[in-house]
């Protein structure tokens, strides 16, 4: 009788055990999505405070509770999306937003955003949307990840192409 009781015993712990793991590992991520959403916001001017919301400081450390602009998948509890059109955000793009694995929108149209595309963003997903149209940026224009396909925008950008 000791022996099953020790069976049942063993199956719960490694069910305790792989659960805390799993948590400690989608906790990882979020986090790291929450760091990259935070580089891009430290280098941006932000005039008009449409991302006042993203202030971790403040105790809104979970960018998919309440972080304006951000979409994120409530099973996974990662950032998906990343729509930040037409709110005078001037700056430029942070290459940490490559580490958003789970990114399928990356949407910064009508903006001032300045400087090249960082490369790192070739990282994201072919099937990720972009669209960095009409702002500032300058430099080569990407041909990997995103940037390969008819779902990236990179129109009115009049330097990109150019040297920066």
């Amino acid at each position: 009788m000791a022996a099953g009781a020790r069976v049942p015993l063993a199956a719960t712990v490694f069910v305790a055990v792989a659960s805390t793991m799993l948590l400690a590992a989608a906790a990882a991520d979020l986090d790291g999505d929450r760091d990259a959403l935070m580089a891009l916001r430290r280098g941006l001017q932000d005039p008009d405070g449409a991302l006042r919301s993203w202030s971790p400081e403040l105790g809104n450390v979970n960018p998919c509770s309440n972080w304006s602009h951000v979409t994120c998948n409530s099973q996974a509890n990662r950032v998906t999306e990343i729509v930040i059109g037409f709110v005078n955000l001037s700056g430029p793009l942070s290459p940490e937003l490559g580490k958003l694995g789970q990114l399928t929108r990356l949407h910064l149209q009508q903006n001032r955003l300045t400087g090249p595309i960082p490369s790192e963003l070739d990282g994201l997903s072919d099937q990720t949307s972009v669209n960095l149209s009409n702002n500032d940026l300058c430099g080569p224009i990407p041909t990997d990840g995103p940037f390969k396909n008819i779902n990236s925008s990179l129109a009115d950008n009049p330097r990109l192409g150019g040297n920066c």
